[in-house]
């Protein structure tokens, strides 16, 4: 290459960056998912006469990111390319109890840790499972998340419980594994708003026989 080619090979380098442009190919940007929730849950009767925190659960590597998971082995764990949640798995499975919890009216008021407004119950979470796997029997989603529910004021652990949801998936692509997700997350709703409920709470937290309760807003 002669002086000249090279100079004017420089030339067209540092017009490109100058312009903000690059001689490389940008990455596809990621796709955002969210964990839909495709299942209404009933509304309680009446509800616990509390405010209740639900907390962001606990969660170690890799389930405290924001990458979806797969573990094709016992022993394994890979990331979906191209895509991830909206926010960290933690927080996508609080947003959704919270949502949930809401919508079910089993209490007077439903928050996040986010809010510092005061509250008479903590729901407090640990996430062990959030991922697909793909045994013999076909691919599938697992969800596991340990619960307590705990009495701020006396800081008593009023129950505790562990839910574990299995969901089949139509197929191991990126969008049949976040529709199982999210069968999956209805079901994990539904199945902590049934168990939240019997927790022996209080008995002034405890809605009075035949008066009418204020719904939450």
């Amino acid at each position: 290459m002669t002086l000249r080619s090279i100079r004017n090979v420089t030339l067209l380098l540092g017009a490109a960056f100058a312009s903000g442009c690059t001689v490389f190919p940008n990455p596809e940007p990621p796709r955002i998912m969210d964990l839909a929730v495709v299942q209404v849950v009933p509304e309680a009767e009446q509800p616990i006469m509390a405010s209740l925190r639900v907390d962001t659960p606990y969660a170690s590597e890799p389930f405290n990111g924001s990458r979806i998971l797969a573990k094709p082995t016992p022993h394994e764990f890979r990331a979906y390319e191209g895509t991830r949640w909206r926010d960290t798995a933690p927080v996508v499975v609080r947003d959704t109890l919270v949502t949930s919890l809401r919508n079910s009216n089993a209490y007077t008021n439903v928050i996040t840790d986010t809010n510092p407004a005061q509250a008479e119950l903590s729901l407090v979470t640990e996430l062990s499972a959030f991922h697909s796997e793909t045994p013999a029997k076909g691919p599938q989603v697992v969800i596991e998340l340990h619960l307590q529910m705990i009495h701020n004021r006396s800081r008593a652990r009023l129950c505790t419980h562990i839910v574990r949801i299995v969901e089949p998936a139509s197929g191991t692509s990126v969008d049949q594994i976040v529709e199982a997700f999210g069968t999956a997350g209805s079901k994990l709703a539904a199945r902590v708003i049934d168990w939240a409920t019997t927790c022996d709470y209080p008995s002034g937290l405890m809605p009075s026989q035949g008066t009418d309760q204020p719904r939450q807003p």
